[in-house]
C-alpha cells in the first residue's frame, strides 16, 4: 500500500480521487525485520487513532497512528502508520478517540472482513487483490445495439451445501457459469457482495464497502468467480449501493465522533444516507465503484435506489426536508455525484455497464452527461414492470379493460435505454413468485407465464430475470434458504426450464430482438388496439433486414385462420410457439405460411396463422416475396 502523494491528498479532499483505496486501508508487508502492516484511516475529527488486533493482543494503545500532512504541513484528515508483527489475515479494528468518547471501528477501506456476527476487518496482502483484472474486450457495436439478457442472483441462496451452509465463490462459479452458458444468458447480476452484518438486508445495508462478503470466502475467491464466468463468455454485473449505509456501531456511522459519512437518516430503511456534499465521501464512493470494476473485473454496476438519491423529499413529508438553492426538490449534490461517478467510471473502466434502478420520470437518466443526462448506460423500466405484472395478474376475462397496461410502455420507449426487469423485489415479502402471480388453474398458470416470458423477450428493451423464475419456482424467494429445485422433479417445471432456455437462445440468435431496441425502425405495431380479444401483435426488425412477427394472445381462446397484417410479403416460418407440447402447451403451432395480397390491420399483405390459447408465436420472414 503506497504512501499518498500531496496530489493524492489534494484530489481526495477535492472529491475527485478515483483510486483512494491505493493509500487507505491496510496491507500486509514483509521485510528484513519480519512481517508488518501499514494502516491508513480517514478520521479528520479524531483526537487520536490507534489500531487494535490479533498482532498486539487487542491492546490498541501500543499501536498509535500519526497525522498525514500535506506539503504545507496541514493535517490531511488521514492517520497512518506501520505496525510491526501484523500479518496477513490478522483481524483488527481502529480505535477512534474524539473529545468526549471513543469507539472501535471497522476499517472503511478494508479489503476483507470477518464473517458475521464478528465485525473486525482483516489485514490483506494487497498485491493479491490490486492489479487490473482482465475483462472481455469491447465489442465494436454500440452497447445498446448488443444483446443483454441478465440473470439476477443472490449468491447466498442460489445454491447451498446440503447442510444449509454457504458455498464458496469457487464452488458457486463452477456451478453457475456452465449453467448460465447453457441457458444462453449474457450476464449475471449479483445482489450486493460488500460485507454486511445482517443476512436479511441482502447486502443493501453495508458496513464494509471494499470487502467482498466473507460468507463465500476471500477476495481471491471472488476474483476466481468472475474469471470463471468470463471464461464462459458471461459478463458479471454487481449491485452497488451508494445511497445509504447501515447504522451498526462498528460501521461508518459516527465514525470519528461526527456524522462523517452521512448526516441524514433514510426514512424508509432506518439507514444513513451518504453525505454527497462532502468531497471526501465522493472520493470514497467513486473509488469504490472503480475498485470493483478495475480490480475485480466486474463488467458493470447496477446502482440501487437512484430515485431516493435524486429527490430531497423522497419519502419525506412537508417540513421534513429543505428545498435546494433554486427552491426545488431535486438533490443537486446527488445529481452532480451521479454524473461525476459515470464520467469517472468511463475514464477508469471504459465500457462498463452503469445501470440505474430509477423509478420516476427523471429525464435523461441514460443519456451522456455531455448531453445533459446522468450518464448511465441503461435504466430499469420500472413502469413497464409494474404495468405488465399488474396486467398479468388479471383474470383473462377482465384483461380487455386494462389493455393499455401492455401498450403504454412504447409511448416512452425511446426516451431511455431501458432494461425490462422481473427482479427480486417482485417475488418477495408476500408478493408471491412469478408463477404464483398468474391466474387460472395449474395448466393456465404455466401457459400465462410462458406467454409473459415471450412478451418480455420480444418487446423492445434489454432483459433481466431473477433466479428461480427460469423454472417457475412456486414459493416466493426466501433469503434464508436455497432455491427450491425440488420442483424440477415435475414435468411442468422441467418443460418451463426448457422453454426459457429455448426463448433465450432465440433472443441471442435473432438480432431483430435487440439490435434496434433504441431505434424506431426496430419496432412496428401490427395491432396495438385489439382490447376486445386481448391480443397484441408487432413486428421487429434488424439492421440487416430480418423481419419477425410477434403475436401474443392473453385469453384462453385459440384461433384458427387468424388473419394478421404484415409489412413484408413472402414465406413465413415459426421460430417458437409457447404452446408447443415440448413446453407443456396444447400443441397449437404453425408451419410454413405464405403471405397474401389481402389487406389487414392497415397493411397491404397478411398471413393466416394459428393463435394458441394464452400463448405467443414468433414467425420470421424466411424468403421475401418482393
Amino acid at each position: 500500500m503506497r504512501v499518498p502523494t500531496d496530489y493524492d491528498l489534494y484530489l481526495f479532499r477535492e472529491g475527485t480521487h478515483t483510486r483512494a483505496y491505493e493509500f487507505l486501508g491496510s496491507s500486509a508487508m514483509s521485510g528484513p525485520q519480519g512481517p508488518s502492516a501499514r494502516f491508513a484511516v480517514w478520521a479528520p475529527n479524531a483526537k487520536a487513532v490507534y489500531v487494535a488486533g490479533d498482532f498486539n493482543g487487542w491492546d490498541a494503545k501500543v499501536s498509535p497512528l500519526n497525522h498525514v500532512r500535506d506539503k504545507n504541513g496541514g493535517f490531511s484528515g488521514i492517520w497512518a502508520g506501520t505496525v510491526e508483527g501484523a500479518r496477513e489475515k490478522d483481524a483488527y479494528k481502529c480505535l477512534i478517540e474524539w473529545e468526549g468518547g471513543s469507539h472501535l471501528k471497522s476499517d472503511p477501506f478494508a479489503f476483507s472482513s470477518e464473517l458475521r456476527p464478528a465485525t473486525a476487518s482483516i489485514v490483506t496482502d494487497r498485491s493479491k487483490v490490486l492489479g487490473p483484472a482482465l475483462r472481455p474486450g469491447l465489442k465494436k457495436a454500440p452497447y445498446f445495439e448488443l444483446p443483454l439478457n441478465v440473470y439476477e442472483a443472490h449468491l447466498g441462496t442460489w445454491m447451498r451445501h446440503p447442510d444449509g451452509s454457504f458455498m464458496s465463490y469457487g464452488e458457486l462459479a463452477d456451478r453457475m457459469a456452465p449453467y448460465l452458458k447453457e441457458m444462453s444468458y449474457t450476464h449475471a447480476e449479483l445482489m450486493p457482495l460488500n460485507e454486511h452484518p445482517l443476512d436479511q438486508s441482502w447486502g443493501y445495508q453495508a458496513t464494509g464497502l471494499y470487502s467482498p462478503t466473507s460468507r463465500h470466502g476471500d477476495p481471491q475467491g471472488l476474483k476466481y468467480f468472475i474469471e470463471t464466468m468470463h471464461n464462459k463468455g458471461i459478463g458479471v454485473i454487481l449491485d452497488w449501493v451508494p445511497a445509504h449505509f447501515c447504522k451498526d456501531s462498528h460501521g461508518l456511522d459516527d465514525f470519528d465522533g461526527t456524522k462523517l459519512f452521512g448526516r441524514l437518516e433514510h426514512p424508509d430503511w432506518g439507514t444513513m444516507e451518504f453525505d454527497l456534499s462532502r468531497p471526501e465521501v465522493r472520493s470514497f464512493l467513486i473509488s469504490n465503484a472503480v475498485y470493483w470494476l478495475r480490480e475485480y473485473g466486474f463488467d458493470g454496476l447496477r446502482i440501487d435506489a437512484v430515485a431516493s438519491m435524486l429527490y430531497l423529499d423522497y419519502s419525506r413529508k412537508p417540513g421534513e426536508w429543505e428545498p435546494n438553492i433554486r427552491g426545488g426538490r431535486e438533490n443537486l449534490d446527488a445529481v452532480a455525484f451521479l454524473r461525476q461517478l459515470n464520467d469517472s467510471v468511463e475514464k477508469e473502466a471504459s465500457g462498463s455497464l452503469m445501470i440505474a434502478e430509477e423509478s420516476t420520470a427523471w429525464p435523461k437518466v441514460s443519456w451522456p452527461t455531455a448531453e445533459g443526462g446522468l450518464g448511465f448506460k441503461h435504466k430499469w423500466n420500472m413502469g413497464w414492470m409494474n404495468d405488465f405484472l399488474r396486467y398479468m395478474k388479471e383474470d383473462p376475462i377482465h384483461r380487455r379493460h386494462h389493455h393499455d397496461l401492455i401498450t403504454f410502455a412504447m409511448w416512452y420507449n425511446y426516451s431511455e435505454k431501458f432494461i425490462l426487469p422481473l427482479s427480486h423485489d417482485e417475488v418477495v415479502h408476500g408478493k408471491g413468485s412469478l408463477i404464483g402471480k398468474m391466474p387460472g388453474d395449474y395448466w393456465q398458470k404455466f401457459a400465462n407465464l410462458r406467454l409473459a416470458m415471450a412478451f418480455m423477450m420480444t418487446h423492445p428493451g434489454k432483459k433481466l430475470l431473477f433466479m428461480g423464475g427460469e423454472y417457475a419456482q412456486f414459493i416466493e424467494w426466501r433469503d434464508y434458504e436455497t432455491l427450491d429445485r425440488s420442483v424440477l422433479g415435475f414435468d411442468s417445471h422441467r418443460m418451463h426450464l426448457e422453454y426459457v432456455k429455448e426463448l433465450n437462445r432465440l433472443y441471442l440468435e435473432e438480432p431483430a430482438l435487440w439490435e434496434l431496441d433504441s431505434y424506431t425502425e426496430g419496432f412496428s405495431w401490427i395491432d396495438a388496439d385489439n382490447d376486445k380479444q386481448s391480443t397484441a401483435s408487432f413486428a421487429r426488425r434488424s439492421r440487416s433486414g430480418d423481419y419477425l412477427v410477434c403475436m401474443h394472445n392473453f385469453t384462453p381462446r385459440a384461433y384458427e385462420g387468424y388473419r394478421l397484417g404484415v409489412h413484408e410479403p413472402g414465406e413465413y416460418v415459426e421460430l417458437i410457439s409457447s404452446d408447443d407440447v415440448r413446453f407443456g402447451g396444447s400443441g397449437v403451432v404453425n408451419f410454413k405460411t405464405f403471405s397474401e395480397d389481402v389487406k389487414s390491420h392497415g397493411l397491404a399483405h397478411s398471413i393466416e396463422i394459428r393463435v394458441p390459447p394464452l400463448g405467443s408465436v414468433v414467425l420470421k420472414l424466411a424468403r421475401s416475396g418482393r
